[in-house]
């Protein structure tokens, strides 16, 4: 039922959403009844959004059926990957580290998972390696490059000028990320053209901290981009 949602989502011209970073089961829950398409957990420990493998599988059993479940890695070696596909079983894993094509192939036959693959876009050059995942990734994910020496790839609450992704030959189901939030979502849509978009920061009182009224208010507003 939920992959027909998804399939007619996109016919439609729908905006896919994406909560990433979800911790509680309140919000979770407020992500789920506002109709996001696909959920997300954080599993790297310097991020404020750090959820362990087994504590992520009990909060989001609740998903199953209902969103995408989707755990978020950097540069996991292959004894995390096999924890996480045990224990978690996610749809989707979102590569948001250095990983290559080669080893993202390697990711999806060790799990079982779909892959995204977030690309960290600051001009033009960083579009160069779109091409090497055609057929590699399920989803590309265009985020904020991070500053220079920072501990966190993503979720940072910096955007990119959303005008390079305009006339740019992509894959069909593509996401945009970095610094969107209730305000700005439908903009940053309009001016993209992007069919799915993704929020961690934008909808948190606190690093880490999601507020359900903000999630609901993201959800409300990419509904009518």
């Amino acid at each position: 039922m939920l992959d027909l949602f998804l399939m007619l989502a996109h016919l439609t011209a729908m905006t896919l959403t994406k909560i990433c970073g979800l911790t509680t089961p309140d919000t979770l829950d407020a992500a789920l009844q506002g109709g996001a398409a696909f959920v997300g957990a954080v599993v790297f420990p310097k991020s404020p959004r750090h959820i362990p493998p087994l504590h992520a599988a009990t909060l989001f059993d609740r998903a199953r059926g209902k969103a995408k479940v989707v755990t978020v890695l950097v540069d996991p070696d292959d004894a995390l990957l096999s924890e996480v596909a045990l224990i978690l079983r996610p749809d989707f894993i979102q590569l948001h580290g250095h990983e290559t094509p080669q080893r993202a192939s390697e990711v999806r036959r060790l799990t079982g998972a779909g892959i995204i693959k977030a690309l960290s876009i600051r001009d033009e050059a960083d579009f160069a390696s779109v091409a090497d995942w055609t057929g590699v990734a399920d989803h590309l994910l265009f985020d904020a490059r991070p500053p220079k020496g920072a501990d966190l790839p993503g979720g940072m609450g910096a955007s990119f000028d959303w005008r390079l992704m305009q006339n740019r030959a992509l894959p069909a189901n593509w996401f945009l990320a970095g610094g969107l939030d209730p305000q700005n979502v439908s903009e940053a849509v309009r001016i993209s053209g992007a069919p799915m978009v993704d929020v961690s920061s934008g909808v948190e009182s606190a690093p880490g901290v999601k507020d359900r009224t903000l999630i609901k208010a993201f959800l409300d507003a990419a509904s009518r981009s």
